[in-house]
């Protein structure tokens, strides 16, 4: 009976590790999503905001020196950038992700170091207090609303400039 009680948490633990690794990739279809909202409708909103967009690039990867990051969208002009991190839910641990990363955008992406570096972040379920804090910390804040995308800051905010 033991050996049979071990043989069935044994099975469920390996269930348990296969449902994780279907939610995980469930997590990036869905990171995949707004990323795929984001990208039609960043020209429009940045050009709202005084920002022109001329190329907007997916999944950027850089290493150098042994540092390394990962951009989900560069929004770029001859001049400025912003780099935008899209989830499906945004929590605050991902806003503070995303402000280091900024920091590292033109030391490991040297082609950008003479321009003006800002941040967003993109979601379909952004918590207000989430929101309010990358609001807080200089970054814009892109949500879902009905099949395209928005910026909820207000005409007042100020982006952050590394």
């Amino acid at each position: 009976m033991q050996k049979e009680t071990e043989r069935r948490f044994q099975e469920t633990d390996k269930k348990f590790k296969e449902t994780d690794i279907l939610i995980g990739r469930l997590g990036n279809r869905l990171g995949d999503f707004v990323e795929g909202m984001v990208k039609p409708s960043a020209v429009k909103i940045f050009k709202e905001r005084g920002i022109k967009v001329h190329q907007v690039s997916r999944d950027i990867n850089a290493e150098r020196d042994g540092g390394r990051i990962q951009i989900d969208l560069l929004v770029v002009n001859d001049v400025e950038l912003v780099a935008v991190e899209c989830k499906s839910s945004l929590s605050i641990d991902d806003v503070n992700e995303h402000l280091e990363r900024l920091t590292k955008v033109k030391i490991l992406l040297p082609q950008y170091r003479d321009m003006r570096v800002m941040g967003a972040v993109a979601a379909m379920v952004i918590p207000e207090n989430v929101g309010r804090y990358a609001y807080q910390k200089g970054l814009f804040v892109l949500c879902q609303k009905g099949d395209s995308m928005v910026i909820l800051n207000d005409e007042k905010f100020e982006p952050k400039v590394w």
